[in-house]
């Protein structure tokens, strides 16, 4: 048995004047469901606690709508739903009232309300003693990344330049195929079905999920199986809206909540092109640690020589000063 907790906290992992109720649902069942599929984990079910003001709790009947609660769960199980992953259980609790005169979230204020809260708990299952794990990769293995990178980061500058332009996205429908999403971060789609593959096929020796950045996860990945990582700037998949940023390589590695997985394997593995559906690019290999040498180096080429720069983990951090 396989067991996952994430928080959703509104401020720091959506804001009700940026996402829609929808949105905020899918995503926050996607967290959990992407950590599953870096262990390559069969979903079994999901628990779902939250903490909401008053407000959100209410429908607005005198316009025909329903409640933001209603809204959040309507995102959430049609995720589910795709997964086979029932909702069995949870808890609700009224958010306390700030005692400040109102909370500010950018250029809107709500009086005398709550912030919204949620905690998902998943639980999934794996054969005894071969779920992936970030800490066996192994020195001359190959590193891998599913879909495309940047585009996460990207949609949410967006949003945050422009949120009423985002206001009447509700469905993830728009999303499928998901090979190249046109709404990475407000509709991540977890990797579910490429992770037990890997799992089933023996392709992978380790693996984690793309959600505080690629530069940050890969610092995870190579800290625990303690090796080395050159990434190939080159062989990048960036994603079409990264691709229009001031620097899309940057936004690439250092983005997150792409929920993409990246993984190693050994060389002998012939990796498919794709899996679901979905493109498998080969990005950099893993070496033996040496002394004084970074934990991450990123491989730049021009047509003259190839030059090995230090890669530092510049993805989300909690607590780190901003």
């Amino acid at each position: 048995m396989l067991l996952t907790t994430d928080l959703s906290l509104e401020t720091l992992h959506f804001r009700r004047d940026w996402h829609t109720a929808e949105s905020a649902g899918h995503r926050c069942l996607a967290r959990g469901l992407s950590d599953l599929a870096a262990m390559g984990a069969q979903p079994l079910a999901a628990f779902l606690s939250l903490a909401l003001p008053p407000e959100l709790v209410i429908a607005r009947s005198s316009r025909g709508r329903a409640s933001w609660r209603d809204r959040f769960l309507n995102g959430l199980l049609t995720l589910a739903g795709e997964h086979h992953v029932p909702l069995a259980g949870g808890d609700t609790a009224q958010a306390p009232v700030s005692p400040m005169e109102g909370i500010r979230t950018g250029n809107t204020r709500f009086a005398n309300t709550g912030l919204a809260i949620a905690d998902i708990v998943l639980v999934g299952s794996a054969p005894k003693n071969r779920a992936l794990q970030r800490s066996t990769a192994n020195a001359g293995d190959l590193l891998y990344v599913t879909g495309y990178l940047g585009g996460a980061a990207a949609e949410l500058a967006a949003l945050a330049a422009h949120p009423k332009r985002f206001a009447k996205i509700k469905t993830a429908a728009a999303s499928r195929p998901a090979k190249i999403s046109p709404h990475p971060h407000l509709f991540p789609q977890p990797r579910v079905a490429v992770g037990r593959f890997l799992l089933a096929r023996h392709l992978a020796t380790a693996a984690i999920d793309i959600s505080d950045g690629l530069s940050t996860d890969l610092d995870h990945l190579c800290e625990e199986s303690g090796l080395h990582a050159i990434i190939h700037a080159a062989a990048m998949p960036i994603h079409p809206l990264a691709s229009a940023m001031a620097n899309p390589l940057l936004t690439a590695l250092h983005g997150g909540e792409d929920y993409e997985l990246l993984f190693t394997a050994s060389p002998s593995t012939h990796m498919p092109r794709s899996i679901a559906s979905i493109p498998i690019t080969c990005i950099g290999e893993m070496k033996r640690s040496r002394h004084h040498q970074p934990r991450m180096q990123l491989s730049l080429s021009t047509s003259a020589r190839t030059v090995l720069e230090p890669l530092l983990p510049q993805g989300w951090e909690h607590y780190r000063a901003r």
